[in-house]
């Protein structure tokens, strides 16, 4: 009598159960048609014509295309980051853009500090390098890039002065490689290596050498976020003017002796350290050694 009870709540059970799960599956149908019906992935088509600095991207070769195709779709498809990136050109660029018309460096090249930082000053790489521009220590402690590197004052995070090291290291690149594509090759992978690369495989340019996978993929990520960023409404990018981030006002004050307390110093001209360090990320610590002497520029904002 017992086990005849008991199966009979199984089943009763076992007929709630199903028609439960029949009424769920029934509610969600028009759910999934209606995702379906408005939500779509689509392919970004790859552009017919690409340059990089004044020189052309084979993109006929489909090992170009297929290379181009998946930079486009990580980066269009990756949609909260390209909005930062957008919002963060809006920042920097100007800044960059000035510069590198000034040492006579193409405009496409501030595509490079995207992919290098994604526009985070303080953004470092596992390898340690820091800044826009992603300099290692060693070579922004090189005498031609003239970078100070201390945990007192790091100018790899001046804005201005890594970019113009950026701009000499490409340059010097350009002149060895005769081409700013390989240069641009050259500032992901070195120049040294790029150089082994090109006369082991009897090749002289980007596109016909087997180089490291990062770098493989180095020149094809900064055409797509040229190609983006230039035109972010074709793959999506939506937003107002006012959404974008600006550099606040400064004014500069210069200083060639020590700062024992620059939380201090900054409170003497009306701002907190926080504020004088969003501005001024070069300077690492509470203090400003400076044992040298050295004449230093410290932007302070308009309050």
């Amino acid at each position: 009598m017992m086990r005849a009870a008991r199966y009979a709540s199984l089943i009763a059970i076992g007929g709630v159960s199903f028609l439960l799960m029949n009424t769920i599956q029934k509610d969600l149908e028009p759910i999934v048609k209606n995702v379906a019906e408005t939500y779509e992935i689509k392919a970004p088509k790859t552009p017919n014509y690409l340059e990089l600095a004044g020189e052309r991207v084979p993109i006929e070769r489909y090992d170009i295309k297929e290379r181009m195709d998946r930079e486009l779709l990580v980066n269009t498809y990756w949609q909260s980051n390209g909005l930062l990136l957008i919002k963060r050109a809006n920042k920097y660029f100007p800044i960059i853009e000035s510069i590198l018309a000034e040492e006579g460096i193409p405009d496409d090249f501030k595509y490079l500090a995207v992919a290098e930082s994604a526009l985070l000053v303080n953004n470092p790489s596992h390898a340690r390098a820091s800044g826009l521009w992603h300099f290692l220590p060693r070579t922004a402690r090189e005498k031609k890039f003239n970078l100070e590197v201390n945990k007192n004052v790091d100018e790899r995070y001046h804005i201005e002065k890594s970019t113009k090291a950026a701009a000499r290291y490409l340059r010097d690149a350009k002149k060895k490689f005769g081409s700013w594509t390989l240069a641009a090759a050259a500032y992901n992978a070195g120049m040294g290596r790029v150089s082994q690369r090109l006369k082991a495989q009897q090749v002289n340019n980007y596109y016909d050498a087997l180089l490291p996978d990062e770098t493989e993929r180095y020149v094809f990520r900064i055409l797509a976020l040229k190609e983006i960023m230039t035109h972010p409404e074709k793959y999506g990018f939506k937003f107002d003017k006012d959404d974008l981030y600006t550099f606040p006002k400064t004014y500069e004050v210069e200083v060639d002796t020590a700062i024992t307390n620059i939380a201090s110093f900054a409170k003497n001209f009306g701002i907190t350290y926080k504020q004088l360090k969003l501005v001024n990320p070069w300077l690492r610590e509470n203090k400003l050694n400076n044992k040298s002497r050295k004449l230093y520029k410290i932007k302070i904002p308009v309050q």
